[in-house]
């Protein structure tokens, strides 16, 4: 378990300062649909392919980043936590997810382990690095590998777009939640977007423990 966890309560304290800049965010994306095709086509840490049109009847709240992220990933999948408990009742209506920019680095078993630590239902996502490059593409999503000079070539940092993506019951984009916007507030307008969609769930897609 990487010792950033252990400081999760650190993080939460205050707003992180992330070490590669200032999260990516486009001006005015935070309050509108933007024209995305919020797409993809991955794999669960089951090795199950798994997309945008998999969970009819449900919301979808989705995050990108990697595991050996050292702020911003830790802190927006608590504050995905958070949303999940601030819904309460309407928590079954919306799958959280979380898909990785690191797919070299971030195996299946890494991801089971990382997203449990913060929620029993939060799936973490994987594929080939080209099916991840294509899915974060279609989000609109900018990553890219941060090299210190003379490191070993699989120790980096990834510096990457933050936010949260809703994608409604028909797997098409609803609206963006810029990156430290209150877990409070995002699960405030994501009630009042449920209000206004009645379709049913079907049950969560639980992902089972590793053998």
């Amino acid at each position: 378990m990487k010792s950033l966890w252990y400081a999760l309560p650190v993080l939460l304290a205050a707003l992180p300062v992330w070490a590669g800049g200032p999260p990516t965010a486009e001006p005015g994306a935070a309050d509108r649909a933007a024209d995305l095709s919020a797409r993809y086509l991955l794999m669960d840490a089951n090795g199950r392919a798994v997309s945008n049109e998999d969970f009819p009847g449900r919301f979808q709240l989705i995050s990108f980043g990697y595991t050996f992220c050292p702020d911003i990933c830790p802190t927006t999948l608590a504050e995905m936590s958070a949303v999940m408990s601030s819904l309460d009742k309407d928590a079954e209506r919306l799958q959280p997810l979380f898909i990785t920019v690191d797919p070299e680095r971030d195996t299946a078993s890494i991801l089971r382990t990382y997203v449990a630590f913060f929620h029993p239902q939060i799936i973490g996502l994987t594929g080939s690095p080209a099916l991840v490059r294509r899915a974060a593409d279609n989000f609109r999503v900018r990553y890219e590998k941060v090299f210190e000079p003379g490191a070993p070539a699989d120790q980096y940092a990834v510096d990457h777009s933050a936010g949260m993506f809703l994608l409604g019951p028909d797997g098409r984009h609803v609206r963006r939640f810029a990156y430290a916007m209150p877990p409070a507030e995002i699960a405030e307008r994501i009630r009042e977007i449920m209000a206004g969609d009645q379709q049913r769930p079907v049950p969560w897609r639980r992902v089972p423990a590793a053998d």
